[in-house]
């Protein structure tokens, strides 16, 4: 409901962009892909921002910008997709648990182009979506501890931290700015 308001109101914008990604909902967070402009992104944050200055009574709470990313040659998503996770989702095996917040945020990028491609070769080979990509691959899945995880960690920026990093001009010192005027007379 909310996202499919949010997405009608920003293409009603003429400049706006086909938005795609995966929504993907446990049974107490939610992790979600969006694949656009970056004005249709900016838009997106802007009313994930306002939504959390609602503070306790918002729809969703917790949220978090994880990656943004200009100029991708194609999208994983032709579409967008919704599924939902079961109760409990099982770690990737083989994979050590990750010591940073970085090496969390690498985990999840590593299984986004891998769970697009389940869902499309899902949908390929079937007209209905019957089942769910947790019954296709339940080991692509995010975990809801990862998601909650990161949903704490204090090196991903909230939108509205997002926002305001994205809207204020990069103070770039430059090298030259560091050695002129030269502090003292070169001639005695």
């Amino acid at each position: 409901g909310y996202y499919r308001e949010l997405f009608e109101n920003i293409l009603e914008d003429p400049s706006g962009e086909d938005i795609s990604g995966l929504l993907l909902l446990h049974p107490s967070c939610i992790f979600h892909l969006v694949e656009s402009c970056s004005s249709t992104i900016h838009l997106i944050i802007q009313d994930l921002a306002s939504l959390q200055s609602q503070g306790h009574s918002a729809l969703l709470q917790d949220i978090k910008v994880l990656v943004v990313a200009h100029n991708i040659p194609t999208r994983l998503c032709p579409d967008w997709y919704a599924a939902t996770a079961p109760a409990a989702v099982p770690q990737p095996r083989g994979s050590p648990p990750a010591e940073s917040t970085a090496e969390v945020v690498a985990e999840c990028l590593a299984l986004l182009p891998q769970m697009a491609a389940c869902i499309q070769s899902s949908e390929d080979d079937s007209e209905d979506m019957d089942e769910s990509l947790h019954t296709l691959a339940p080991e692509l899945l995010i975990p809801a501890e990862t998601v909650a995880y990161l949903c704490h960690a204090e090196e991903c920026s909230s939108p509205e931290d997002f926002l305001r990093m994205y809207l204020s001009p990069t103070q770039v010192v430059l090298d030259s700015e560091t050695v002129w005027p030269v502090p003292s007379h070169l001639f005695a």
